[in-house]
């Protein structure tokens, strides 16, 4: 529970009161069915209002104001939505390129996609912060104080948390954007995840994203697209094969081997975050 004295009836934000208790990272939902989430110096409390009006927000969004302008921008081609159940739980598990994939991926599916965000996502000032804020909210985004170690641990379990509810969530198995372009290798919270759902997991591969916004840049350019969604792992096979830590990475190595069928990028053996040590949703565990 959030602290009762932070429960104001309609507050988008609320900021931490100089004189008030240490406040506890994490995140959480009201007995109003608010979001929150704590950071070390705030507290954001997002209200997502009813499910029928979350369901209308994200459609306007996806439908009129914001996935048409990103389909023309990006000159979308999607292959092998049929791969995406409609309803019911699933795990989209994508590459990671830039910082749209995460729009790209919604409209894609042609449903909402929740992802892990970072809880700054939900801060933003002026008309920019307020688009920001709330594409993430209508799309189901689960903000994450990736400063607090505690916050960060409990992700998979607000993950398992979102497909419980029938939604469908996004995961980019390498743990961070790709610094250098190639498919680096994949961490296996996506396979706790998949065993701990049971939800349908669907490899995903995305192409040309960073073409449209590269890491680090603030703006969008005119790029193509292309989403390519590959038939769903088979995770009780595996499960017939694998025991514990081999079966962990079995399920992963297939969805990282399912992406590299479809995507142009050079296959490596290390993980992205080890790019530059001689050798940032959601990540993949």
């Amino acid at each position: 529970m959030a602290p009762s004295w932070l429960m104001a009836e309609n507050p988008t934000r609320v900021w931490r009161p100089a004189s008030s208790p240490a406040l506890t990272a994490g995140t959480g939902t009201d007995e109003k069915g608010r979001m929150w989430c704590t950071s070390r110096r705030r507290l954001v409390l997002i209200v997502v209002g009813s499910p029928r009006g979350i369901r209308f927000t994200e459609k306007l969004l996806r439908e009129v104001l914001v996935g048409p302008g990103l389909r023309a921008l990006t000159r979308l081609t999607v292959e092998g939505a049929e791969h995406v159940p409609a309803t019911g739980p699933v795990i989209i598990a994508s590459n990671h390129l830039s910082f749209i994939d995460s729009m790209i991926i919604p409209i894609a599916a042609g449903r909402p996609v929740g992802f892990l965000g970072k809880s700054e996502y939900f801060t933003g000032t002026g008309p920019g912060g307020w688009a920001t804020r709330t594409w993430f909210t209508a799309f189901g985004t689960i903000p994450v104080d990736r400063e607090d170690a505690r916050a960060a641990a409990r992700s998979l379990e607000l993950a398992e948390a979102h497909l419980a509810t029938g939604g469908a969530f996004g995961i980019y198995p390498e743990g961070t954007r790709s610094r250098d372009g190639r498919l680096h290798r994949g961490r296996t919270g996506v396979a706790r995840l998949a065993l701990a759902s049971g939800a349908t997991l669907v490899p995903c591969a995305l192409v040309g994203t960073d073409r449209v916004q590269p890491p680090g840049a603030k703006g969008v350019r005119p790029a193509k697209v292309a989403v390519r969604f590959a038939p769903p792992v088979d995770v009780a096979a595996l499960e017939r094969q694998f025991v514990k830590g081999k079966l962990l990475r079995a399920i992963t190595d297939s969805v990282m081997d399912a992406i590299a069928e479809r995507s142009p990028q050079e296959r490596s053996a290390i993980y992205a975050s080890d790019v530059g040590n001689d050798g940032d949703g959601a990540t993949g565990g």
